[in-house]
């Protein structure tokens, strides 16, 4: 079961004073425990595929990061260079001031822009749920969902608050089935992702993968 837990969690570093120390250590864990994906930001993909290279770990990394307020045009370009730097998995902010402005068309438009840069790449939606009300949330995952994005994710964990097992149930009743949630956020121990995953999440965004893993409780606040 343990193998499984594992298989479900991006094994997390966003920080901004990441050192390249702690990247070879990310990357070390991430292989050793067969997580699903270490999660990076883009000046750290390439140094992580290369890394990861003989292992089975993809390299995750984020665009539009933390606040999503990046031009469409802006966050494609970053979606293809790091695409062409190793990166295997996006995880993309919304333009959130445009959700909460009820600008639809260019929410789904930004998706839509980075889901066509990423040309087949696997597309998580960063909606940002500490931010929004339930209806906002709701509407983000339909935007999501029409753009052609693979999964619906909670949070940067850089804002005002991270993943909660409610939000995870009411962004899984809004995609269906088939697309896939992310919790991220504040998931510290086995307890907290056990949640998440009753409550719909297929994948785990946390910085305490090893405490997880290893029935500890992280002091991690992402």
């Amino acid at each position: 079961m343990t193998k499984e837990y594992a298989s479900m969690i991006d094994h997390t570093l966003l920080k901004a004073d990441a050192t390249r120390n702690q990247i070879e250590k990310l990357c070390s864990e991430a292989s050793e425990f067969e997580f699903a994906s270490v999660c990076v930001n883009p000046t750290w993909v390439k140094y992580s595929a290369e890394l990861l290279k003989d292992s089975k770990v993809k390299v995750c990394t984020v665009i539009g990061f933390p606040l999503g307020a990046s031009t469409s045009e802006v966050k494609a370009f970053e979606t293809k260079n790091a695409i062409e730097n190793g990166a295997e998995e996006i995880d993309m902010v919304i333009n959130i001031g445009a959700l909460k402005n009820q600008e639809f068309d260019l929410v789904r438009d930004d998706i839509k822009q980075v889901v066509d840069a990423a040309n087949g790449t696997l597309v998580k939606v960063i909606i940002e749920t500490c931010l929004l009300s339930d209806e906002e949330k709701v509407k983000a995952c339909e935007l999501s969902v029409e753009s052609g994005a693979d999964f619906v994710k909670t949070s940067t964990g850089f804002s005002t608050g991270g993943a909660t097992a409610q939000d995870v149930a009411l962004m899984r009743k809004t995609v269906g089935p088939t697309v896939g949630v992310k919790a991220s956020g504040g998931v510290r121990n086995l307890q907290d992702m056990q949640k998440m995953i009753e409550a719909g999440a297929t994948r785990i965004g946390a910085s305490s993968g090893v405490a997880i893993i290893n029935g500890l409780t992280s002091d991690s606040n992402y």
